[in-house]
């Protein structure tokens, strides 16, 4: 009985979950120019009666790549076969997937820098031709046998677009940057997610929160769901401004969003190595943190509110770092002390 309830209220998170994320165009809030420009290539595929563009998002995770890719299936009328780069991890895994596609699926790939060289050589072909080359039996009794496919859009996320091959690269028509949402999108769309999930919060309090969420709609989502767990039991049931700012408080996430993490990379910097240009490798032996999740998760907002700042040396943090730690900057006061 134990194990039911529990599998039935995990259900019950996914399904809130999917029910956040927007399912049309005029639902998606923010990104203005990627929409105006999808909607057009929407509008002019559908109008040919032709398939759409292969389309590639960049940028930091969170930002709703996934939630597009699943308005674009809708807005086409087609079917959407999701999967992720480390799951194919052979050919033949890329070719249980594209055989199965009707004319005009959208086939979407997240984290599609992590396919294996070799898989991502069997998708030029694919993508240009919609025919598939693969090789049958070892030794003396191997052969090509190719197959033909139905024209479909491949439609791939990546964090790092910088991993990708230029001729990978080069076969999408269409290439799209995700970037961070300015708060008063993000109040939009805690105060969508509030009405979905029944929560009563005020216009202040939405913003509060959307001010924190470091410009992710998944954070500003995620935080709404803390904020209401705090108000339900210290403040009855109602968010507001004060309401807010005590539970992310609370959370460690002080008002220009910075969580403990954020503090402990940057006061890292600042303390432990004299403000001295630092390499990703020893920043994350020194916080405790992978290097690749400093570089994924947390340097992109860092860098873009003007915190830290790489150099050909290594990782340094700005004038505007040491103000909001109170500190003078390097160059006034010298080496901080170690």
């Amino acid at each position: 009985m134990t194990d039911r309830f529990v599998s039935e209220l995990n259900k019950k998170d996914v399904d809130l979950d999917i029910s956040l994320r927007p399912s049309k165009f005029r639902d998606f809030v923010g990104q203005t120019k990627i929409k105006d420009q999808l909607e057009l290539f929407v509008d002019a595929a559908r109008g040919r009666d032709d398939v759409l563009e292969h389309v590639l998002f960049s940028g930091p995770p969170g930002l709703g790549k996934t939630t597009l890719a699943n308005i674009l299936s809708d807005a086409m009328g087609t079917h959407l076969k999701a999967t992720s780069g480390p799951v194919i991890s052979k050919p033949a895994d890329l070719a249980g997937i594209l055989t199965n596609v009707e004319r005009g699926d959208i086939v979407f790939i997240d984290e599609i820098h992590r396919l294996p060289k070799t898989v991502e050589e069997y998708l030029y072909s694919a993508m240009e031709d919609f025919v598939l080359d693969i090789m049958i039996d070892q030794g003396p009794n191997a052969r090509s046998v190719r197959l033909n496919l139905q024209k479909f859009a491949l439609v791939g996320a990546t964090t790092r677009s910088g991993l990708l091959t230029a001729p990978f690269r080069s076969r999408f028509g269409v290439a799209l940057r995700v970037d961070y949402y300015p708060p008063e999108d993000l109040r939009q769309i805690i105060t969508r997610s509030a009405r979905i999930l029944d929560i009563d919060i005020d216009a202040d309090g939405a913003l509060e929160i959307a001010r924190r969420s470091r410009g992710t709609p998944r954070i500003a989502n995620n935080l709404l769901r803390r904020v209401r767990d705090y108000a339900q039991v210290r403040a009855g049931n109602r968010i507001t401004l004060d309401v807010a700012d005590k539970a992310l408080t609370l959370l460690n996430i002080d008002r220009h969003g910075l969580d403990e993490m954020d503090k402990r990379i940057l006061e890292t910097i600042m303390h432990k190595f004299s403000n001295r240009p630092v390499g990703v490798a020893s920043l994350a032996v020194s916080v405790g943190e992978e290097a690749d999740t400093i570089e994924e998760v947390y340097e992109p907002f860092l860098i873009q509110e003007g915190y830290l700042k790489r150099t050909p040396q290594g990782r340094v943090v700005t004038d505007l770092c040491f103000a909001r730690f109170g500190l003078k900057s390097a160059a006034a006061q010298g080496e901080l002390p170690l």
